[in-house]
């Protein structure tokens, strides 16, 4: 082993930026916009860990959705910053009539079979406008993507990743779930 030499920065005027050599386009592989969760590790939450805590944890650090595991880290759904709002916080309070620190991720999270998702072999032959034209026709703004043949959450695709890399706005209007439909005629 041996001492690195310390110099002092004081010449260093500029940062390096990374090179940034492929720019998506829509007819550009849906795999450009695919964040693989064996190259990236997705951001995981248990679902007995308090509401309020990853309510905070996604304000803090900029993040809209979560996967959430159970006491075995098996994968049982997803939570959303929408999710876990003020208003559906103050909605679970009444309705569960237990105060607001007990209220925990799976009451808030959306179940892994009330979720779609796409094929990762079927997403590898995609155009990242094909992705559009889905995720706009199904309303979503994060969608799964599945190992059908091994049964796994293999990634992610998000709306706002995919604007970015375009660098153009993407609108997506929110379609009711199944489960918002009967929430919403049961009020």
């Amino acid at each position: 082993m041996h001492t690195l030499q310390l110099h002092k920065t004081d010449a260093a005027d500029r940062l390096a930026w990374p090179v940034i050599e492929s720019k998506v386009t829509l007819t550009s592989s849906a795999m450009s916009v695919f964040t693989d969760f064996k190259q990236y590790m997705p951001l995981v939450i248990d679902e007995n860990a308090l509401a309020t805590r990853v309510e905070n944890i996604m304000r803090q650090s900029h993040v809209r959705m979560m996967l959430v595991v159970n006491a075995s880290n098996a994968f049982s759904g997803i939570i959303t910053s929408e999710d876990v709002n003020e208003q559906h916080i103050v909605r679970q309070v009444a309705e569960l009539q237990i105060p607001r620190d007990s209220l925990v991720v799976r009451d808030f999270m959306q179940d892994k079979t009330s979720l779609m998702s796409f094929d990762h072999t079927e997403l590898a032959k995609s155009s990242v406008g094909d992705v559009i034209e889905t995720l706009k026709d199904y309303g979503q703004h994060h969608c799964l993507v599945l190992d059908r043949g091994t049964h796994e959450v293999r990634g992610v695709i998000s709306v706002s990743d995919i604007a970015r890399k375009l660098k153009a706005p993407l609108d997506v209007q929110d379609k009711p779930t199944f489960s918002q439909l009967i929430r919403a005629l049961a009020a």
